[in-house]
């Protein structure tokens, strides 16, 4: 029996979380797998709750298990909150104490939505690549870091750091994946300009030598926000570190046509992994049944992939997925300006998966 922790968290976290748990649930059961659920909380309902966004009995809970189902965290509530306590902090806290060094967020352009993207059809059809980001080091996580004043004059400051070890073990990671996908790997850097870009440079090319069969290449990283715009199909694997990779998958998932499509693994050695969609807590609607699961859906399904060695029924939640769209099934966030098409809602939307999965 695998153990799979659910933190849904705040917002539609619960809601999307919920639909992404009953698809698991029957393909586990048809692919033979037996998973029992363990939930906890984390980000604002476990500040609620325990008074902090993250208790060290939830990473315990997540230690033990296969895998962790994520949905959302944050929101306004807890806006007027300490940095060092809002619901984020949580989130930056469990990646850190369960190794979760390595982000993998696709962004693939299912045909049905071809038309759902700010960017000219012809432009996105076909896109399939990966950013593979660094997760644990980095600005985020660089010290010295703080705020102050000098002379009357406010002042803030975060470092950027990397050692060779954490370099190398997230471009392995990249080289890995492209071997499955389309051999190329792009490293996306400032070392025109920063020092530990520099030392990326020459950390990435020593690595590449051990993957001979893949095809490296660099790319500054505001030449890459440019051609994500303009030609990202010349993309298969980005790789980078944590600040340039928060701002590219963001920018690589909206030209998809909506952040509510897009799932991520944040992964440790060995493959445990945390699986979240791409998109926030979406307050606004919460409670409401109009958030997209479809995002989590798939997060769940590179669960399944990763962490329960089942790519079969990961393929079976892909195709389920891109049958129900074909089939005209949106919801809000996917209708087009002037489209005319009903709109359903969050379980809905889980309804329709699960019938096209042969469950319900």
């Amino acid at each position: 029996m695998d153990r799979i922790v659910s933190l849904p968290g705040d917002g539609i976290g619960p809601e999307v979380t919920a639909q992404a748990r009953r698809v698991l649930d029957a393909v586990c059961s048809h692919h033979g797998l037996e998973i029992e659920w363990a939930e906890g909380l984390i980000g604002g309902s476990s500040i609620d709750a325990h008074g902090t966004p993250l208790q060290d009995e939830v990473i315990e809970l997540c230690r033990g298990s296969r895998g962790v189902l994520l949905g959302a965290v944050g929101g306004p509530k807890w806006d007027a909150l300490s940095v060092d306590v809002r619901p984020e902090k949580g989130l930056l806290g469990i990646r850190k104490a369960l190794g979760l060094f390595a982000n993998l967020r696709p962004a693939a352009v299912i045909p049905a939505l071809a038309d759902a993207s700010a960017l000219r059809p012809e432009v996105v059809r076909g896109i399939d690549l990966l950013v593979v980001r660094e997760l644990t080091g980095g600005i985020y996580f660089g010290e010295p870091k703080g705020r102050g004043e000098e002379g009357g004059v406010r002042r803030g400051w975060n470092t950027m750091v990397y050692d060779e070890t954490e370099v190398a073990r997230i471009t392995r990671v990249a080289f890995e994946q492209a071997r499955l996908r389309r051999n190329h790997v792009t490293h996306v850097h400032k070392a025109n300009v920063l020092d530990v870009s520099q030392l990326w440079m020459d950390v990435v090319e020593e690595v590449a030598k051990d993957f001979a069969d893949v095809t490296l290449s660099h790319q500054l990283v505001d030449s890459c926000a440019m051609l994500l715009v303009r030609d990202p199909g010349r993309f298969d694997v980005l790789v980078t570190g944590n600040l340039f990779g928060d701002i590219l998958s963001d920018q690589a998932a909206e030209i998809t046509g909506s952040l509510g499509m897009l799932p991520s693994a944040s992964l440790a050695t060995g493959g445990f992994g945390l699986f979240e969609p791409v998109h926030g807590s979406a307050p606004d609607i919460a409670g409401k049944d109009q958030a997209n699961p479809l995002a989590a859906i798939l997060s769940g399904a590179m669960l399944l992939e990763t962490s329960l060695d089942c790519p079969a029924g990961a393929a079976d939640v892909r195709a389920a997925v891109s049958a129900t769209l074909e089939a005209g099934f949106r919801t809000g966030d996917l209708l087009l300006e002037g489209e005319d098409r009903p709109v359903v809602g969050c379980r809905r939307m889980g309804d329709e998966v699960l019938a096209r999965l042969g469950a319900k």
